[in-house]
């Protein structure tokens, strides 16, 4: 499991559309949300620069915590 910090999720609208941006890369991907600390933890199949780059291109910038 990969642990991203992405700063700009901050609401359940943020949460959703990472959510839904990591499971369309992956539709079983594992995800746990740790929203006061702004992060998510994430079990894919995906290689971690693939979920950061999909991130990326929806808004939420992650990097690895």
């Amino acid at each position: 499991m990969t642990t991203f910090h992405i700063p700009g999720m901050h609401c359940g609208g943020c949460k959703s559309t990472v959510e839904k941006t990591i499971l369309a890369l992956d539709p079983a991907a594992q995800i746990e949300f740790d929203m006061p600390a702004r992060k998510v933890s994430v079990e894919s199949s995906a290689d971690t620069a693939r979920v950061q780059a999909v991130l990326s291109e929806a808004g939420y910038p992650a990097a690895p915590a």
